[in-house]
């Protein structure tokens, strides 16, 4: 681009309409001595600091790295895991599952007796609500194994999605 055009789209420039082209200025030096002589001494601080803290940790002093080493935790770990489990396994926990629901006249369920159906307000097949003391958190089927009832449980609910049901 020649120096006219640049001069004309540029006017903050070094050089004006009227002045002729010269090198670009060179920028005076700048008292760095003051600046690098404070970097290198605190970097040679900083050096001897980090050196003296290896020293005291008991590395060498010629810089090479230290090796340092941590006791073995994983069996202790595992032992303190087994005992936690330890504490809670006498904790009694209220499982309730619950089949459906219906509304009955206190009168209604005084004519009940052995053999009597009451209709609930889910069909067969449905998934049944499993509760932990009084709090659901899980879904599951019922099935038949042996001659008893036994319960799959086929979904374990979210804590936050079973609290926005509510």
């Amino acid at each position: 681009m020649p120096d006219d055009q640049e001069s004309a789209q540029n006017p903050t420039g070094p050089e004006t309409a009227g002045d002729q082209p010269s090198a670009d200025p060179v920028p005076e030096p700048a008292d760095e001595t003051q600046p690098s002589d404070q970097a290198d001494k605190l970097a040679e601080s900083a050096l001897a600091s980090a050196q003296a803290a290896i020293s005291a940790l008991g590395g060498e002093e010629d810089g090479s790295p230290t090796s340092v080493s941590f006791p073995d935790l994983t069996a202790a770990a595992s032992s303190a895991a087994s005992r936690g489990m330890d504490l809670l396994s006498d904790v009694n926990v209220d499982v309730t599952i619950e089949l459906g629901r219906t509304h009955m006249l206190v009168e209604d369920v005084l004519r009940l007796a052995e053999g009597a159906v009451v209709e609930l307000d889910k069909l067969a097949g449905d998934p049944v609500d499993i509760y932990v003391n009084q709090r659901l958190v899980a879904r599951g089927e019922v099935l038949v194994l042996n001659d008893n009832f036994c319960i799959r449980v086929n979904d374990i609910l979210d804590a936050d999605l079973v609290e926005q049901d509510k």
